[in-house]
Protein backbone atom coordinates (compact mmCIF):
# COMPACT_ATOMS: atom_id res chain seq x y z
CA UNK A 1 0.00 0.00 0.00
CA UNK A 2 1.39 3.50 -0.77
CA UNK A 3 2.75 5.19 2.11
CA UNK A 4 0.36 8.40 1.41
CA UNK A 5 -0.92 10.92 4.44
CA UNK A 6 -4.42 11.17 3.82
CA UNK A 7 -5.78 12.98 6.14
CA UNK A 8 -7.77 16.52 6.03
CA UNK A 9 -6.86 17.50 9.41
CA UNK A 10 -3.58 18.13 8.01
CA UNK A 11 -4.14 20.30 5.12
CA UNK A 12 -2.57 23.49 6.50
CA UNK A 13 0.51 24.33 5.46
CA UNK A 14 3.77 23.25 7.82
CA UNK A 15 7.35 24.45 7.68
CA UNK A 16 9.88 21.50 8.93
CA UNK A 17 12.66 23.06 11.55
CA UNK A 18 15.71 21.63 10.08
CA UNK A 19 18.46 20.45 12.40
CA UNK A 20 21.23 21.57 10.08
CA UNK A 21 20.12 25.49 10.71
CA UNK A 22 21.02 25.00 14.54
CA UNK A 23 24.68 24.67 12.76
CA UNK A 24 26.64 27.08 14.95
CA UNK A 25 29.87 27.03 12.79
CA UNK A 26 31.17 30.31 11.24
CA UNK A 27 33.03 29.55 7.76
CA UNK A 28 34.29 32.00 5.11
CA UNK A 29 34.52 31.14 1.82
CA UNK A 30 37.33 32.95 0.17
CA UNK A 31 39.22 33.59 -3.37
CA UNK A 32 36.73 32.06 -5.56
CA UNK A 33 34.44 33.34 -8.83
CA UNK A 34 32.12 33.92 -6.81
CA UNK A 35 28.08 33.40 -8.20
CA UNK A 36 25.34 35.01 -6.34
CA UNK A 37 22.49 33.44 -8.34
CA UNK A 38 20.23 36.19 -8.62
CA UNK A 39 21.33 37.08 -12.20
CA UNK A 40 23.77 39.22 -11.23
CA UNK A 41 27.25 39.12 -12.85
CA UNK A 42 30.44 36.56 -11.00
CA UNK A 43 32.31 38.11 -9.08
CA UNK A 44 36.07 37.64 -8.97
CA UNK A 45 37.69 36.42 -5.97
CA UNK A 46 34.39 36.70 -3.71
CA UNK A 47 34.32 35.71 -0.64
CA UNK A 48 31.10 34.32 1.56
CA UNK A 49 30.60 34.31 5.16
CA UNK A 50 28.62 31.63 6.82
CA UNK A 51 26.98 31.92 10.83
CA UNK A 52 24.54 29.67 11.94
CA UNK A 53 23.95 27.95 9.02
CA UNK A 54 22.94 31.40 7.27
CA UNK A 55 24.55 34.00 4.80
CA UNK A 56 25.59 36.90 6.23
CA UNK A 57 27.54 38.45 3.52
CA UNK A 58 28.52 37.62 -0.18
CA UNK A 59 30.82 39.75 -2.12
CA UNK A 60 34.08 40.97 -3.10
CA UNK A 61 35.98 43.16 -0.01
CA UNK A 62 33.91 41.50 2.26
CA UNK A 63 34.98 41.55 6.18
CA UNK A 64 35.80 37.95 7.44
CA UNK A 65 34.91 37.44 11.47
CA UNK A 66 37.92 36.97 13.50
CA UNK A 67 36.51 33.40 14.78
CA UNK A 68 35.66 32.08 11.31
CA UNK A 69 36.78 28.65 9.85
CA UNK A 70 38.54 29.32 6.04
CA UNK A 71 37.66 27.82 3.23
CA UNK A 72 40.51 28.60 0.16
CA UNK A 73 38.54 28.90 -3.00
CA UNK A 74 40.86 29.99 -5.45
CA UNK A 75 41.03 28.82 -8.60
CA UNK A 76 37.07 27.49 -7.74
CA UNK A 77 34.00 28.62 -8.60
CA UNK A 78 31.62 29.13 -5.87
CA UNK A 79 27.57 29.48 -6.20
CA UNK A 80 24.15 28.73 -4.23
CA UNK A 81 22.93 24.72 -4.26
CA UNK A 82 21.06 23.63 -7.34
CA UNK A 83 17.48 24.03 -6.77
CA UNK A 84 15.55 21.50 -8.64
CA UNK A 85 12.25 22.88 -9.96
CA UNK A 86 10.21 19.67 -10.79
CA UNK A 87 11.01 16.49 -9.53
CA UNK A 88 9.84 12.91 -7.80
CA UNK A 89 13.23 12.33 -6.33
CA UNK A 90 12.65 10.72 -2.71
CA UNK A 91 9.14 8.63 -3.81
CA UNK A 92 11.09 6.31 -6.28
CA UNK A 93 14.56 4.06 -6.04
CA UNK A 94 13.45 1.72 -9.21
CA UNK A 95 10.68 3.00 -11.50
CA UNK A 96 9.57 -0.70 -12.53
CA UNK A 97 9.56 -2.30 -8.56
CA UNK A 98 5.77 -1.12 -7.04
CA UNK A 99 7.24 -1.75 -3.69
CA UNK A 100 10.00 1.08 -4.47
CA UNK A 101 7.53 3.49 -6.24
CA UNK A 102 5.49 5.90 -3.90
CA UNK A 103 5.13 8.33 -6.77
CA UNK A 104 1.85 7.36 -7.45
CA UNK A 105 -1.00 5.39 -6.38
CA UNK A 106 -3.53 4.08 -8.62
CA UNK A 107 -5.49 1.75 -6.50
CA UNK A 108 -6.57 5.09 -3.97
CA UNK A 109 -9.70 6.46 -4.01
CA UNK A 110 -8.30 10.00 -3.15
CA UNK A 111 -6.43 12.51 -5.66
CA UNK A 112 -5.85 15.80 -3.89
CA UNK A 113 -5.90 14.90 -0.65
CA UNK A 114 -2.54 12.35 -0.83
CA UNK A 115 0.71 14.34 0.72
CA UNK A 116 4.03 12.90 -0.74
CA UNK A 117 5.74 14.32 1.96
CA UNK A 118 5.57 11.35 4.28
CA UNK A 119 6.81 8.69 1.33
CA UNK A 120 9.91 10.74 0.85
CA UNK A 121 12.52 8.29 1.62
CA UNK A 122 15.65 10.22 2.37
CA UNK A 123 17.81 6.95 1.87
CA UNK A 124 17.13 6.14 -1.52
CA UNK A 125 20.36 6.26 -4.13
CA UNK A 126 19.23 9.21 -6.20
CA UNK A 127 19.68 11.76 -3.78
CA UNK A 128 23.64 10.99 -2.53
CA UNK A 129 23.99 11.06 -6.18
CA UNK A 130 22.40 14.61 -6.78
CA UNK A 131 23.89 16.10 -3.99
CA UNK A 132 27.35 14.95 -4.62
CA UNK A 133 26.95 16.67 -8.48
CA UNK A 134 25.79 20.28 -6.09
CA UNK A 135 22.10 19.89 -6.08
CA UNK A 136 20.68 20.83 -2.59
CA UNK A 137 16.89 21.51 -2.75
CA UNK A 138 14.07 19.98 -4.85
CA UNK A 139 10.44 20.54 -5.47
CA UNK A 140 9.26 16.83 -5.17
CA UNK A 141 5.67 16.04 -6.63
CA UNK A 142 2.99 13.21 -7.49
CA UNK A 143 1.91 11.65 -10.25
CA UNK A 144 -1.73 11.20 -11.46
CA UNK A 145 -3.10 7.93 -11.02
CA UNK A 146 -6.63 7.98 -11.37
CA UNK A 147 -7.45 11.55 -11.10
CA UNK A 148 -6.28 15.00 -12.68
CA UNK A 149 -5.85 15.48 -9.29
CA UNK A 150 -2.24 14.05 -8.33
CA UNK A 151 -1.55 15.44 -4.89
CA UNK A 152 -0.04 17.85 -2.61
CA UNK A 153 3.70 17.91 -3.17
CA UNK A 154 6.44 19.00 -0.63
CA UNK A 155 9.69 20.78 -1.13
CA UNK A 156 12.82 19.09 0.22
CA UNK A 157 16.34 19.45 0.92
CA UNK A 158 19.31 16.79 -0.14
CA UNK A 159 21.04 16.26 2.88
CA UNK A 160 22.39 13.66 4.72
CA UNK A 161 20.16 13.12 7.21
CA UNK A 162 17.04 11.71 7.80
CA UNK A 163 14.64 14.86 8.14
CA UNK A 164 14.51 15.87 4.33
CA UNK A 165 10.91 17.67 3.93
CA UNK A 166 11.72 22.01 4.83
CA UNK A 167 7.66 22.51 3.44
CA UNK A 168 5.09 19.53 3.60
CA UNK A 169 1.92 20.13 1.37
CA UNK A 170 3.85 23.20 -0.31
CA UNK A 171 1.81 22.87 -3.23
CA UNK A 172 -1.27 21.44 -5.12
CA UNK A 173 0.01 19.54 -8.48
CA UNK A 174 -2.82 19.26 -11.67
CA UNK A 175 -2.10 17.80 -14.65
CA UNK A 176 -4.51 19.50 -17.97
CA UNK A 177 -3.66 18.39 -21.87
CA UNK A 178 -3.84 15.22 -23.25
CA UNK A 179 -2.91 13.08 -19.85
CA UNK A 180 -5.36 15.15 -17.72
CA UNK A 181 -8.07 14.65 -20.24
CA UNK A 182 -7.65 10.75 -20.31
CA UNK A 183 -7.59 11.39 -16.59
CA UNK A 184 -11.48 13.34 -16.51
CA UNK A 185 -12.75 11.27 -19.15
CA UNK A 186 -11.11 11.77 -22.64
CA UNK A 187 -11.38 15.24 -23.90
CA UNK A 188 -9.72 18.62 -22.97
CA UNK A 189 -13.46 19.80 -22.63
CA UNK A 190 -14.21 17.32 -19.78
CA UNK A 191 -11.20 17.79 -17.87
CA UNK A 192 -12.26 21.71 -17.29
CA UNK A 193 -15.45 20.83 -15.98
CA UNK A 194 -14.10 18.53 -13.74
CA UNK A 195 -11.33 20.76 -12.72
CA UNK A 196 -13.99 23.81 -12.33
CA UNK A 197 -16.41 21.45 -10.51
CA UNK A 198 -13.71 20.04 -8.07
CA UNK A 199 -13.42 23.31 -6.84
CA UNK A 200 -16.71 24.23 -6.84
CA UNK A 201 -17.38 21.09 -4.50
CA UNK A 202 -14.34 22.69 -2.35
CA UNK A 203 -16.04 25.81 -2.19
CA UNK A 204 -19.52 24.45 -0.73
CA UNK A 205 -17.65 22.34 1.50
CA UNK A 206 -15.92 25.39 2.87
CA UNK A 207 -18.68 27.46 3.15
CA UNK A 208 -20.80 24.73 4.54
CA UNK A 209 -18.02 23.92 7.26
CA UNK A 210 -18.16 27.41 8.13
CA UNK A 211 -21.67 27.48 8.85
CA UNK A 212 -22.37 24.56 10.94
CA UNK A 213 -18.72 23.90 12.20
CA UNK A 214 -18.92 20.18 10.25
CA UNK A 215 -19.56 20.55 6.46
CA UNK A 216 -21.76 18.21 4.82
CA UNK A 217 -20.60 16.50 1.47
CA UNK A 218 -23.45 15.48 -0.80
CA UNK A 219 -24.19 11.60 -2.31
CA UNK A 220 -23.57 11.89 -5.86
CA UNK A 221 -20.11 14.60 -4.79
CA UNK A 222 -17.16 13.87 -7.35
CA UNK A 223 -14.50 14.33 -4.42
CA UNK A 224 -13.86 12.55 -1.14
CA UNK A 225 -14.56 14.97 2.06
CA UNK A 226 -10.65 14.76 2.19
CA UNK A 227 -10.01 15.70 -1.56
CA UNK A 228 -12.72 18.85 -0.40
CA UNK A 229 -10.33 19.72 2.18
CA UNK A 230 -7.01 19.51 0.56
CA UNK A 231 -8.38 22.44 -2.37
CA UNK A 232 -9.74 24.96 0.48
CA UNK A 233 -6.13 26.69 0.60
CA UNK A 234 -5.68 25.93 -3.05
CA UNK A 235 -9.01 28.24 -3.63
CA UNK A 236 -8.23 31.23 -0.89
CA UNK A 237 -4.83 31.13 -2.88
CA UNK A 238 -2.46 30.06 0.49
CA UNK A 239 -1.44 26.82 -1.27
CA UNK A 240 0.09 27.46 -4.46
CA UNK A 241 -1.29 25.82 -7.88
CA UNK A 242 0.92 23.54 -10.04
CA UNK A 243 -0.34 22.90 -13.57
CA UNK A 244 1.03 20.56 -15.91
CA UNK A 245 0.07 21.88 -19.76
CA UNK A 246 2.25 21.74 -22.75
CA UNK A 247 0.43 23.50 -25.78
CA UNK A 248 -0.21 26.69 -25.93
CA UNK A 249 -3.77 26.18 -26.59
CA UNK A 250 -4.08 24.21 -23.42
CA UNK A 251 -1.79 27.06 -21.43
CA UNK A 252 -4.73 29.62 -22.37
CA UNK A 253 -7.12 27.53 -21.30
CA UNK A 254 -5.73 27.85 -17.63
CA UNK A 255 -4.79 31.46 -18.11
CA UNK A 256 -8.70 31.51 -18.37
CA UNK A 257 -9.60 30.30 -15.26
CA UNK A 258 -7.85 33.04 -13.30
CA UNK A 259 -11.31 35.02 -14.35
CA UNK A 260 -13.72 32.59 -12.62
CA UNK A 261 -11.08 31.51 -9.32
CA UNK A 262 -8.99 34.88 -9.16
CA UNK A 263 -7.29 33.68 -5.77
CA UNK A 264 -5.24 30.98 -7.74
CA UNK A 265 -1.68 30.85 -7.41
CA UNK A 266 -0.86 29.25 -10.35
CA UNK A 267 2.18 27.84 -11.68
CA UNK A 268 2.31 26.44 -15.08
CA UNK A 269 4.79 23.15 -15.65
CA UNK A 270 6.21 21.91 -18.82
CA UNK A 271 4.92 24.60 -20.85
CA UNK A 272 6.83 23.56 -24.09
CA UNK A 273 4.57 25.77 -26.09
CA UNK A 274 4.50 28.39 -23.75
CA UNK A 275 6.54 30.70 -26.23
CA UNK A 276 3.21 30.65 -28.64
CA UNK A 277 1.44 32.14 -25.65
CA UNK A 278 4.02 34.15 -23.84
CA UNK A 279 2.21 37.45 -23.84
CA UNK A 280 -0.39 36.32 -22.33
CA UNK A 281 1.34 34.72 -19.22
CA UNK A 282 3.51 38.19 -18.55
CA UNK A 283 0.42 39.96 -18.76
CA UNK A 284 -1.42 37.60 -16.23
CA UNK A 285 1.87 36.89 -14.33
CA UNK A 286 1.56 33.11 -13.81
CA UNK A 287 5.24 31.71 -13.89
CA UNK A 288 6.59 28.79 -15.33
CA UNK A 289 8.58 26.06 -14.86
CA UNK A 290 9.70 24.67 -17.92
CA UNK A 291 11.20 22.27 -19.54
CA UNK A 292 14.25 23.42 -20.80
CA UNK A 293 14.93 21.30 -23.76
CA UNK A 294 11.79 19.70 -25.95
CA UNK A 295 12.01 20.43 -29.25
CA UNK A 296 10.20 17.28 -31.01
CA UNK A 297 6.50 16.85 -31.42
CA UNK A 298 6.43 13.69 -29.35
CA UNK A 299 2.84 14.02 -29.86
CA UNK A 300 0.40 16.70 -30.98
CA UNK A 301 0.55 19.17 -27.58
CA UNK A 302 4.33 19.15 -28.32
CA UNK A 303 4.55 20.37 -31.92
CA UNK A 304 5.31 24.14 -31.26
CA UNK A 305 8.18 22.89 -29.11
CA UNK A 306 11.56 24.46 -29.54
CA UNK A 307 14.85 24.66 -27.16
CA UNK A 308 14.19 28.48 -27.93
CA UNK A 309 11.16 28.45 -25.69
CA UNK A 310 12.53 29.51 -22.09
CA UNK A 311 14.96 32.27 -23.69
CA UNK A 312 11.20 33.76 -25.59
CA UNK A 313 9.16 33.48 -22.36
CA UNK A 314 12.04 35.36 -20.76
CA UNK A 315 12.20 38.09 -22.59
CA UNK A 316 8.00 38.55 -23.13
CA UNK A 317 8.73 39.32 -18.98
CA UNK A 318 7.26 35.58 -17.99
CA UNK A 319 9.12 34.39 -14.85
CA UNK A 320 10.64 31.55 -15.78
CA UNK A 321 12.66 28.71 -14.16
CA UNK A 322 14.14 25.17 -15.09
CA UNK A 323 12.26 21.83 -14.63
CA UNK A 324 12.35 18.38 -15.29
CA UNK A 325 8.55 17.24 -15.68
CA UNK A 326 8.40 13.48 -16.85
CA UNK A 327 12.34 13.48 -17.92
CA UNK A 328 14.49 11.02 -15.21
CA UNK A 329 12.75 13.37 -13.08
CA UNK A 330 12.99 10.58 -10.19
CA UNK A 331 16.49 10.01 -10.62
CA UNK A 332 18.70 12.69 -12.61
CA UNK A 333 18.19 16.01 -11.17
CA UNK A 334 21.47 16.85 -11.53
CA UNK A 335 21.12 17.00 -15.63
CA UNK A 336 19.54 20.55 -14.67
CA UNK A 337 22.85 22.23 -14.98
CA UNK A 338 23.50 20.59 -17.72
CA UNK A 339 20.02 21.99 -19.56
CA UNK A 340 21.29 25.51 -18.47
CA UNK A 341 24.53 25.36 -20.15
CA UNK A 342 22.87 24.22 -23.18
CA UNK A 343 20.82 27.51 -22.85
CA UNK A 344 23.34 29.52 -22.75
CA UNK A 345 25.21 28.04 -25.74
CA UNK A 346 21.92 28.09 -28.08
CA UNK A 347 23.13 31.96 -28.40
CA UNK A 348 25.41 30.78 -30.68
CA UNK A 349 22.52 28.42 -33.24
CA UNK A 350 22.02 31.15 -35.57
CA UNK A 351 17.27 32.71 -35.46
CA UNK A 352 18.04 30.60 -31.49
CA UNK A 353 17.17 32.45 -28.46
CA UNK A 354 19.03 31.40 -25.05
CA UNK A 355 19.76 32.85 -22.01
CA UNK A 356 22.54 34.60 -20.51
CA UNK A 357 25.03 32.79 -18.25
CA UNK A 358 23.62 34.70 -15.54
CA UNK A 359 20.33 34.27 -16.02
CA UNK A 360 20.69 30.07 -17.28
CA UNK A 361 22.19 29.30 -13.41
CA UNK A 362 19.55 31.88 -11.70
CA UNK A 363 16.99 29.61 -13.71
CA UNK A 364 18.06 26.26 -11.36
CA UNK A 365 18.80 28.46 -8.43
CA UNK A 366 17.06 31.61 -7.31
CA UNK A 367 14.51 31.33 -9.70
CA UNK A 368 13.16 28.17 -8.59
CA UNK A 369 13.13 29.28 -5.10
CA UNK A 370 11.14 32.78 -5.76
CA UNK A 371 8.06 30.69 -8.31
CA UNK A 372 7.71 28.43 -5.17
CA UNK A 373 7.55 31.17 -2.66
CA UNK A 374 10.65 30.63 -0.92
CA UNK A 375 13.01 33.27 -2.46
CA UNK A 376 13.41 35.48 0.54
CA UNK A 377 15.21 32.18 2.33
CA UNK A 378 16.49 29.82 -0.50
CA UNK A 379 18.36 30.45 -4.11
CA UNK A 380 21.00 32.37 -3.63
CA UNK A 381 24.21 33.81 -1.78
CA UNK A 382 22.20 37.34 -0.29
CA UNK A 383 22.33 37.63 3.23
CA UNK A 384 19.88 35.90 5.57
CA UNK A 385 19.16 32.96 2.85
CA UNK A 386 19.95 29.82 4.37
CA UNK A 387 23.47 28.88 3.46
CA UNK A 388 23.12 25.99 0.28
CA UNK A 389 26.78 26.74 -1.29
CA UNK A 390 28.29 24.92 -3.87
CA UNK A 391 32.36 24.61 -4.35
CA UNK A 392 33.06 23.62 -8.25
CA UNK A 393 36.41 23.22 -9.96
CA UNK A 394 35.24 24.49 -13.28
CA UNK A 395 32.21 26.47 -14.45
CA UNK A 396 29.27 25.10 -13.32
CA UNK A 397 27.40 24.53 -16.42
CA UNK A 398 29.79 22.57 -18.14
CA UNK A 399 29.70 18.91 -17.89
CA UNK A 400 33.03 18.14 -16.94
CA UNK A 401 32.36 20.05 -13.80
CA UNK A 402 31.94 18.35 -10.19
CA UNK A 403 31.51 19.84 -7.11
CA UNK A 404 34.47 19.40 -4.84
CA UNK A 405 32.23 20.96 -1.46
CA UNK A 406 28.71 21.20 -0.65
CA UNK A 407 26.98 22.71 2.45
CA UNK A 408 23.62 22.58 2.86
CA UNK A 409 21.72 24.81 5.55
CA UNK A 410 26.19 25.55 6.30
CA UNK A 411 26.73 22.19 7.28
CA UNK A 412 29.85 20.21 5.25
CA UNK A 413 27.74 17.31 3.15
CA UNK A 414 29.66 13.79 2.30
CA UNK A 415 29.76 13.59 -1.60
CA UNK A 416 30.61 9.87 -1.54
CA UNK A 417 27.73 7.69 -3.51
CA UNK A 418 26.79 3.94 -3.95
CA UNK A 419 27.35 4.65 -7.92
CA UNK A 420 31.18 6.33 -6.84
CA UNK A 421 31.67 3.08 -4.75
CA UNK A 422 30.27 0.12 -7.11
CA UNK A 423 32.63 2.42 -10.22
CA UNK A 424 35.77 1.84 -7.57
CA UNK A 425 35.12 -0.78 -7.04
CA UNK A 426 35.19 -2.81 -10.76
CA UNK A 427 37.27 -0.15 -12.33
CA UNK A 428 40.50 -2.30 -11.90
CA UNK A 429 39.70 -5.65 -10.75
CA UNK A 430 42.23 -7.50 -9.80
CA UNK A 431 42.31 -11.57 -9.28
CA UNK A 432 41.32 -12.74 -5.95
CA UNK A 433 38.98 -10.94 -3.53
CA UNK A 434 37.05 -7.74 -4.70
CA UNK A 435 37.38 -4.26 -2.42
CA UNK A 436 33.96 -3.76 -0.55
CA UNK A 437 31.74 -1.63 -1.85
CA UNK A 438 29.99 -0.81 1.83
CA UNK A 439 31.99 0.61 5.32
CA UNK A 440 29.14 -0.30 7.99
Amino acid sequence: MKRFLISAALCALSVVAHPAAANAETIAITGGKLVIGDGSPVIDGGTVVIRDGNIVAAGRGVAIPGDARRVDATGLWVTPGIFAGFSRIGLVEVDAVDGTNDASAGASPFGAAIDVSVAINPQVSSIAVNRSAGVTRAVVAPTTARSMFAGQGAIIDLGADNDPVIKARAFQFVVFGEAGASEAGGSRAAAQVYFRAALAEAREYQLSKNKSGAAAVAEDALLKKADMAALVPVLDGRTKLLIHAESAADIRSIIGLKNDFPNLDIVIVGASEGWLAADELAAAKIPVIASALNNLPKSFEYLGATQSNIGRMKNAGVKVAIGMINDRDAHQLRYSAQYAGNLVSLNNVPYNTGLSWDDAFAAITSGPAQIMGLGDRLGSLTAGRQADVVLWDGDPLDVYAVPTAVFIDGKQQPLGNRQQRLRDRYRTPTEGSLPKAYDY
